[in-house]
This record gives structure tokens, C-alpha cells and sequence, in this order.
């Protein structure tokens, strides 16, 4: 039976191998710290966080998110330890919660690594802290306890660590907030969860009973059933609406498809649409978004009992050569094939219950993908041949796919929602994350250039006619070849702008319409807008940034990437960090504000549960096929019969 633990009460554990899963209403930080018998941490090598996420006998996530689940082996611990702090931390930064006091009461759960219950705390109370020591795991008399704290800091993890007597906490501190805050421009953002987890009866967060998926489902505007998110048109005498459009509702949602039974011992079979949702296409969405958590999971699983039974060998080896006695005859090679044996079963096992979830996994994706629509689908779905220029705003558009090395051949589809909340960069480095060597000459800057062209096109077939304007900036003119599609079938706003002085129209153009409209938004005078501002959607790609741009291009740059995603402007940038390099931490905001993707296969790409590195693979016109002809040709054809946008 779970205990659930108040603050200051304890719980004995009945097992040494743990997970500690931590469930907010916002991304958070969780870390750990390691103490001696008087609860000390000797030194920052006895912390773990996102920035060293693994010592003895522990391990935490990489990046701040919304949930966590800690692996804790207390038997493979160094024997000095007698106490594990858990932590949790507010990451850093603007439009982020700044204390706890303002967010969703934390929840935090022991269990063992089958899942099973042994404790629960929710961190009620806090009120100006921004970061809180939720849990401890301490031993006593040889056995180990978990105690309920709760106790929060208001001068931040600076505080908390330098309570707990580490040197340098402030400089840790700061290399944490560091590490998180590079880890968002790597990090894929989950769906947000529906409300129904706090009527059911468990913490916002939290595990939903039964080990189901939790409903995924987005908010902010109320959608009727089948319908979609209403077009971000002016309404008479009222603000235009640039708010991301959601589908929370009051009502329940329909009952998703029901599988066909399943014979006895056997998984059920697969049906596409198998989630919550209005919509078909929402249920895929929360399908798509549940076989990517899965697989997540299962992985971190299969790591985990790898882990434990190489460190379980190690120790074993070490008790034998450690007594000389064990070394004389033929006793120490004994032992160590007994201790390889144990490792070789561990992992057998372990193999085979990762096998088993990547063949339903495979199941489920065999029937998803054929039921894809042509915003989750890639270029070589057959829905793309049936393609008619839609008449509404899809929810979400596939960008390119995810796989980890364990399942090689089971790609998810990497969904972002519709309209952008975030910029995109399209990194043309020489070296591409995870590749052994860099490429030759041009090949990546043209390979970047190509994957933006792409997507692009993918953003233009989307949206409805009229709807959405595509813009370039092209200081050198080099991109002439990749942008010859956009080019050929008229699709884009007008000529790629060349030369200081093409950059610095493009972007004063741009930079007027988001001043317009934030200044009508607020004013609530949205009719009052002057005739050429156009209310569409708008895509900025940059070539080769920086080249071409001065101090003040850079400057309505930032602007147009802070302010620009929530008045309809969204930027598209081809450029490898590396030749900005000249304007220093100026235009790290910049960067950390964009997901950035590779036009090659690259491990860069973080989950937001347990923050593996994922492999991102863009999507690719198969050799040959004329899909995007095709497709951007019919929307340069409703394009030219559409209404003229521009009020």
C-alpha cells in the first residue's frame, strides 16, 4: 500500500532500486545531492544535475521539465553516503514562473522500477521559494527511510545548496541555470495535459492510474466536437486573435475507436485515432505524442536495468579480488562467471521486455501512418497526391522524425502545434551534432537551405489560401538553387531581398506590422489598422545569418524572434552559430529561442520526460517524386484566385 507522507514524516523502504518520479505544473529542475552522516555534501561531484546528471548510484534528467523520474540505486551509493536530497529548482528566465508560490502544488512519488507504490508527497505551502528540497532517502541503522521536507528556499538553489554546506553554491547554481537554459533550444515541448487529471482524483502530472497514457490535449480557446480551432480573422469591431489556437472544452470528448479484442496473452491490436480528442486528427496527435513517451520510457527502462546489472557485476568482482583467499584456485574464476552470468540474465531480460514494446510500438506505428494527415504525414504518404489546399488551420505539422539507437527502425514523428510558438533554426555547420566528421565546402549551408525550402513549402500547403506569406532574406544570393521551387511556382511574397540594403527593407517591413498590431491588440482598435497590413501569418527565412547584417538589422532580428510568434510573424534562420561568434553572449537569447533542427541525421533532440538524446531526421522528398511541385502549384493556384489579403 502507498504511504502518503505529510512534511516531516518518514516511510521504510522496501527495496534498494528506486524511481522517484516528479510531477509539476511546470518544467522544473529536479537534481539531487549526496551527504555524509551529518547531511553535508563534501563537494559539487556529489550533486547531480542537469548539467552532471549521473553519479554513483543515481542518475537524474537533463533538462528542466514538467515531469521526472529519477533512477536510485541505494546499494551501488559510496559508502560514505547516508543521505540523498531530491531538489527541485525554477528554471531561469522571462515568461517563466518565478516562485512556487505561483504554480501548481509539486508532486512527488517513490516506486519501485516495476512501478509499484511505496510513498507520495505533494509540496503544499510554498509560497516565495523558487527552489525546494521535496524529499530524503537516509539510513538508519542499516536500513534506508524516505522522509517528507518540503523545504523551500527563497534565496534559490544558491541557497539550497550552500545549506547543505557546498562550495561554491552560488557558481553551481548558476552552471545548473546554464546548462538548463541551453537545453531549450534542443528540447521538444509535449503537448500540455487536459484538466481531467485533477477530477479524476491524482496531482496535475501525475501518473494516471492503471499506468494508462495521461489525456494530452491542448487549451486556451473552446472548440465544438469535430471542429476545428476558429480562423484569426478580425472580428467586427474587435482585436484580431493571434492566440495559439487550443481545443479544451467543458464537454467530454468523444470515445476514441475501440480495438478489436485481443486473444488471451496476447497485446491488443492497434487502431489508429486510439486517444482522446474532438477530432480524428487530434486523437492521432495525442497517439503520436503516447508512442513517443512509450518509447521514451521503455528505453530509459532497458538503460536502467543495463546499468544496474553492469554496476551489480562490477561490485560482485571487486568483493572477490578484494579477499586474497578469493584469488587462490580456481574460486575467483568461479565468481566471475557466476557474476557474468547474473549480468548476461539481467540483461537478457531486460532485452526482452524492451522487445516486446517495440514490436507493439511497430504495430501501432504500421497503422498510424497510413491514417496520417497531410500535416503529420511525410512527402512519401500517398495523402499528399490527394492534396487540396485546406480551408482551416491544421493543429500541428510534422517537422521531421525521432528514433534512439535501441529501435533503430521505429521512427515518431516530431509534431510541432500550429501556429509556431517558437522560431526554428536550421543548422548549416560543418559538423552536424553526432556526425565523426565535417563536410565538405558548401554541401551543409546548401543541405540547410534545402530543409528550409522544405518546410517551408510544408507551412504554405497547410494553411489556407492566403493565409500565410513567406518572405527570404538572402544577403549573397547563394541560395538561388534551393529556393527554386518557392521561386518557380510564385509562392513567395516577393524576390529574396539581397544586400544590406534588401535586409534592412525586409525587416523593417516586418518589424512595422508586429509594432501595428501589438499596439491595435492593446488598444483593442484591430480595425483601425492601416490598409497594408496585412493579418496573415508571415515566415522570415534568413540565409546565412549574419552575413549582410549590421548591429540594427541584428537588433529588429531579436525583436522579430521575441515578439514576433504572438502577432502571426515566425522566423525560419540557416546559419551555424559559429560565424556569429563575433557578437559574443549578445545573441544567445536569440539562439535558445529557436528549436534547432539539422538538414543531416544528428542526436541533438531531448525528450521531455526522461531527456534522451533523440536522433532527428528531416523530412525528404523521395528521389524522383514531384510532390512538391505538385503541391505548391495548386497552392500558387488558390493563391491567385484567393481573396486579397491585406485589409
Amino acid at each position: 500500500m502507498t504511504a502518503e507522507l505529510v512534511r516531516g514524516q518518514n516511510h521504510t523502504l522496501p527495496q534498494t532500486r528506486l524511481e522517484i518520479r516528479v510531477s509539476a505544473g511546470t518544467p522544473v529542475v529536479a537534481g539531487a545531492t549526496l551527504g555524509d552522516e551529518r547531511g553535508t555534501v563534501p563537494g559539487a561531484e556529489w550533486v547531480a544535475h542537469p548539467a552532471s546528471h549521473r553519479v554513483p548510484g543515481l542518475e537524474v534528467s537533463r533538462q528542466a521539465a514538467a515531469d521526472h523520474r529519477l533512477a536510485v540505486d541505494l546499494d551501488a551509493l559510496p559508502a560514505a553516503v547516508h543521505r540523498v536530497t531530491v531538489l527541485l529548482a525554477l528554471p531561469l528566465g522571462a515568461g517563466r514562473p518565478a516562485t512556487f508560490g505561483a504554480v501548481a502544488a509539486p508532486f512527488v512519488a517513490v516506486t519501485g522500477l516495476d512501478g509499484t507504490g511505496i510513498a507520495t508527497f505533494t509540496l503544499t505551502g510554498l509560497d516565495t521559494e523558487s527552489a525546494v528540497t521535496a524529499l530524503e532517502l537516509y539510513r538508519r541503522q542499516g536500513a534506508w527511510k524516505v522522509r517528507a521536507v518540503g523545504q523551500g528556499y527563497a534565496a534559490g538553489l544558491a541557497g539550497l545548496l550552500a545549506d547543505q554546506g557546498v562550495a561554491g553554491a552560488a557558481e553551481l547554481a548558476a552552471s545548473v541555470q546554464e546548462a538548463v537554459a541551453s537545453g531549450l533550444a534542443r528540447s521538444v515541448t509535449p503537448p500540455p495535459r487536459t484538466p481531467d487529471d485533477e477530477r479524476v482524483g491524482h496531482p496535475a502530472g501525475a501518473p494516471a492510474p492503471g499506468g494508462g497514457r495521461p489525456p494530452a490535449t491542448a487549451a486556451d480557446t473552446p472548440v465544438p466536437p469535430g471542429g476545428s480551432a476558429p480562423p484569426r480573422t478580425a472580428a467586427p469591431g474587435g482585436p484580431i486573435d493571434y492566440a495559439h489556437p487550443g481545443r479544451r472544452t467543458s464537454a467530454p470528448p468523444p470515445p476514441p475507436p475501440t480495438a478489436p479484442p485481443a486473444a488471451p496473452g496476447q497485446s491488443p491490436r492497434p487502431v489508429a485515432g486510439d486517444a482522446t480528442g474532438w477530432s480524428m486528427d487530434e486523437r492521432l496527435y495525442n497517439q503520436i505524442w503516447g508512442m513517443f513517451e512509450d518509447l521514451a520510457r521503455a528505453v530509459a527502462a532497458y538503460r536502467s536495468a543495463v546499468d544496474f546489472a553492469g554496476s551489480r557485476m562490477d561490485r560482485e568482482i571487486d568483493q572477490v579480488l578484494s579477499d586474497p583467499r578469493g584469488r587462490a584456485g580456481g574460486q575467483g574464476d568461479r565468481a566471475r562467471a557466476e557474476a557474468r552470468a547474473k549480468h548476461d540474465e539481467l540483461t537478457g531480460r531486460a532485452r526482452e521486455a524492451l522487445e516486446r514494446d517495440l514490436a507493439q510500438l511497430a504495430a501501432e506505428s504500421a497503422v498510424v501512418e497510413p491514417a496520417l494527415p497531410a500535416a503529420f504525414a511525410g512527402w512519401d504518404n500517398p495523402v499528399w497526391h490527394a492534396y487540396r489546399v485546406p480551408m482551416e488551420i491544421p493543429m500541428a505539422l510534422r517537422l521531421g522524425d525521432l528514433h534512439l539507437p535501441e529501435a533503430d527502425a521505429l521512427r515518431i514523428p516530431l509534431l510541432v502545434r500550429l501556429p509556431l510558438e517558437r522560431g526554428i533554426w536550421v543548422d548549416s555547420g560543418r559538423t552536424a551534432p553526432g556526425a565523426a566528421t565535417p563536410a565538405a565546402g558548401d554541401q551543409p549551408r546548401v543541405a540547410a537551405m534545402e530543409t528550409a525550402v522544405t518546410l517551408a513549402a510544408r507551412l504554405l500547403a497547410v494553411y489556407p489560401a492566403d493565409e500565410f506569406s513567406v518572405h527570404v532574406i538572402d544577403p549573397a544570393g547563394s541560395a538561388a538553387g534551393p529556393l527554386a521551387p518557392l521561386v518557380r511556382s510564385g509562392v513567395l511574397a516577393g524576390p529574396a531581398a539581397a544586400g544590406a540594403e534588401g535586409v534592412s527593407s525586409v525587416l523593417a517591413h516586418l518589424t512595422r506590422r508586429v509594432d501595428l498590431v501589438q499596439m491595435a491588440l492593446r488598444a483593442g482598435a484591430a480595425d483601425a489598422l492601416p490598409p497594408d497590413v496585412d493579418t496573415g501569418e508571415h515566415l522570415l527565412i534568413v540565409n546565412d545569418f549574419p552575413h549582410g547584417f549590421d548591429d540594427r538589422a541584428v537588433t529588429q532580428l531579436r525583436y522579430l524572434a521575441d515578439e514576433g510568434p504572438s502577432v502571426g510573424v515566425h522566423l525560419l534562420m540557416v546559419a551555424d552559430r559559429e560565424d556569429a561568434h563575433a557578437y559574443g553572449p549578445v545573441l544567445d537569447p536569440l539562439w535558445r529561442s529557436l528549436l534547432r533542427i539539422t538538414p543531416v541525421a544528428g542526436d541533438h533532440l531531448a525528450d521531455p520526460w526522461v531527456g534522451h538524446a533523440w536522433t532527428y531526421e528531416p523530412l525528404r522528398v523521395p528521389r524522383g517524386s514531384r510532390v512538391l511541385e505538385q503541391v505548391l502549384a495548386l497552392v500558387a493556384a488558390a493563391r491567385g484566385g484567393g481573396r486579397h489579403r491585406p485589409r
